[in-house]
């Protein structure tokens, strides 16, 4: 129950910031419906929660004000990771090997490339990537509603005798992820140029952050998050989060 009340206070949030996305009621509750899918239960189930906790009012106070330190916690994990981020924002990344993949990357710092990106060899991806089956994943933040701009990430995969490529527009706030093998029919990855590029000239672009950015094992991803970190976060900015009183529930 947590766990759902949790992504509740989390969408109702982005709703209510979010006026020019959900704009009508259909809008809202196909997203809350969403929400509940990614629960894996009904509006029925959650109304028929909230009345058995109706009765038992101290058992949902208790869970409220947990669900509220999560999310303070989180709020407080993210600014502390934004603050590390800016600190270095003067960074030249030309300084890091080609191979070099950030863990967060604030548009607001200043690049005329307007993005990041990477080169893994043979012997790196050998070195740095386990399994034959692995991801490339990034989530986003701060994209605001109506953006226009031309926004990509696109994953070369060079393999003895094929090239493929892998690209995804990103025009959402969400966490994106592109599955890559080590093997295709008789052939093996030698080499991955990858890249992700805002092609943007207009200031909007300065409150776009990435972060949770991986390449490699989704199991080993895991291992080396917290279980918070891990989750996707859907909230960056502190006026995102609308306050959480327990006696207004």
């Amino acid at each position: 129950m947590e766990k759902v009340m949790y992504d509740v206070y989390i969408a109702e949030a982005l709703i209510e910031n979010d006026f020019h996305q959900f704009n009508t009621p259909e809008k809202k509750e196909a997203y809350i419906k969403k929400v509940f899918a990614m629960n894996r239960i009904t509006q029925a189930q959650w109304d028929s929660s909230l009345s058995w906790y109706s009765d038992r009012i101290d058992l949902y106070l208790k869970m409220n004000d947990s669900v509220k330190a999560r999310l303070q916690r989180t709020r407080g994990d993210i600014d502390l990771l934004l603050d590390k981020e800016r600190a270095r924002k003067s960074t030249d990344f030309e300084v890091y090997s080609a191979s070099y993949i950030p863990k967060t990357y604030l548009f607001s710092t200043p690049s005329v490339r307007k993005g990041f990106r990477f080169q893994l060899d043979s012997l790196e991806i050998i070195d740095k990537i386990e399994e034959d089956n692995f991801t490339f994943t990034f989530s986003v933040v701060g994209i605001p509603s109506e953006y226009t701009s031309r926004f990509t990430s696109l994953l070369s995969l060079q393999y003895r005798d094929t090239t493929l490529y892998e690209w995804q527009s990103i025009n959402e706030n969400k966490t994106y992820s592109l599955q890559v093998s080590k093997y295709i029919e008789n052939d093996t990855l030698v080499h991955i140029d990858g890249f992700v590029h805002l092609q943007d000239t207009t200031a909007r672009a300065t409150h776009i952050s990435l972060y949770n950015i991986y390449l490699g094992n989704q199991h080993n991803r895991l291992d080396s998050l917290t279980k918070q970190e891990a989750e996707p976060v859907k909230m960056i900015e502190k006026d995102l989060m609308r306050p959480i009183d327990g006696d207004s529930i």
